[in-house]
């Protein structure tokens, strides 16, 4: 008896508690926090690396185009591709028939204004001789022939200008190299009307120096003033990825080109000819590590056709902040904008977020 009124005692507390209005106890701690909507990133404020790794590009030291000088045909062609040439040496011969009879003409004329020449100092030296007897010349015919002896000599020496002056022209029949360096074109043959042109014409010859060698390099406008002129330069040429070559800083345009850009160059010797003109290299320029850059991650840089910006989280809504690109590492890039250190950017963001969207 005892054990029944036990058992349903048990059922009227279990009955007691269902029926009762206590709600289940939440275990999870709370109702779930809601994901934030964007990822986050931070503006870093960090000194730049000892060095900016930017593009070369190997020119010859000198390069001239070679046209004549006169009109004429050639007559031989003394060189060729890829022949090397000392300063002064002769390249090419022209002809020009009109030319050799025009010396001949000119050096006629020479030769007769000489014979009156002489004759009028013959002339005026005989009357001279007479004059000293009181009364036999008169004064009048030895001035005249005093005038007439120096209008010749004057004369010859008009001809004779005429004739250097010609013979300077024939001169110009040969042509020869201007400096040492090697013809990397050609593009006359004997036989061929050649003329003097413009630098939009096409030459007879090119010729270039490749034993010095100009390597240049493109600064951008924002690492002008921390460019490190004093230390020497490393570079590595794409066609020889193994070898590392150094060298300083030979010469800076101290201007900005139509790219906003300072030209540098660096004197690269090349006595045994393997480097060639034209070459492409990474160059690893100093710079100078007083001044420290504002970096962000890649992956906030947002770009489109008008701009490049970040999205800063301002106060929770979205500030669109443009910027302008420097040096880019793996990772992070150097910026200029109106940022500080310290301020929250979107990660991954897009042109879809416009500014006052909340982020949150």
């Amino acid at each position: 008896m005892k054990c029944q009124i036990s058992l349903l005692t048990v059922i009227a507390l279990m009955l007691a508690a269902c029926g009762g209005t206590q709600k289940p106890v939440d275990l999870t701690g709370g109702q779930k926090e809601k994901a934030a909507k964007y990822q986050l990133g931070t503006v870093a404020e960090k000194r730049l690396s000892s060095s900016a790794k930017l593009p070369g590009q190997l020119l010859p030291f000198n390069q001239v185009n070679i046209f004549p000088k006169v009109n004429g045909f050639v007559k031989q062609l003394l060189v060729d591709r890829g022949t090397v040439v000392k300063k002064g040496q002769l390249m090419a011969i022209l002809e020009a028939p009109e030319m050799e009879s025009a010396y001949q003409a000119a050096n006629s004329k020479y030769l007769q204004a000489k014979e009156n020449a002489d004759a009028s100092h013959e002339k005026y030296e005989r009357l001279k001789q007479a004059a000293k007897e009181p009364g036999s010349v008169s004064p009048l015919d030895l001035d005249d022939a005093s005038s007439k002896m120096k209008a010749d000599m004057a004369m010859v020496q008009a001809e004779k200008s005429n004739v250097n002056a010609v013979g300077t022209m024939q001169g110009y029949l040969r042509i020869y190299a201007p400096f040492n360096g090697v013809i990397i074109d050609r593009n006359v043959s004997p036989g061929a009307l050649v003329a003097p042109g413009k630098a939009t014409d096409q030459p007879m010859l090119v010729l270039q120096t490749i034993d010095r060698m100009r390597l240049t390099v493109s600064i951008p406008e924002d690492y002008v003033d921390k460019v490190d002129l004093s230390q020497p330069v490393s570079f590595v040429f794409n066609a020889m990825p193994g070898k590392k070559f150094s060298a300083k800083i030979s010469r800076s345009a101290n201007s900005l080109g139509s790219m906003q850009q300072e030209a540098i160059e660096i004197d690269v010797f090349n006595p045994d000819g393997k480097l060639k003109p034209g070459m492409y290299a990474e160059v690893a320029i100093p710079m100078l590590t007083g001044a420290k850059s504002l970096l962000v991650p890649n992956n906030a840089i947002i770009r489109s056709t008008e701009h490049e910006y970040v999205i800063q989280d301002m106060n929770g809504r979205a500030n669109l902040v443009n910027i302008k690109e420097g040096l880019a590492g793996s990772d992070s890039t150097e910026v200029f904008g109106n940022l500080k250190a310290g301020n929250r950017i979107v990660l991954h963001g897009n042109d879809e977020i416009k500014s006052g969207t909340p982020l949150n």
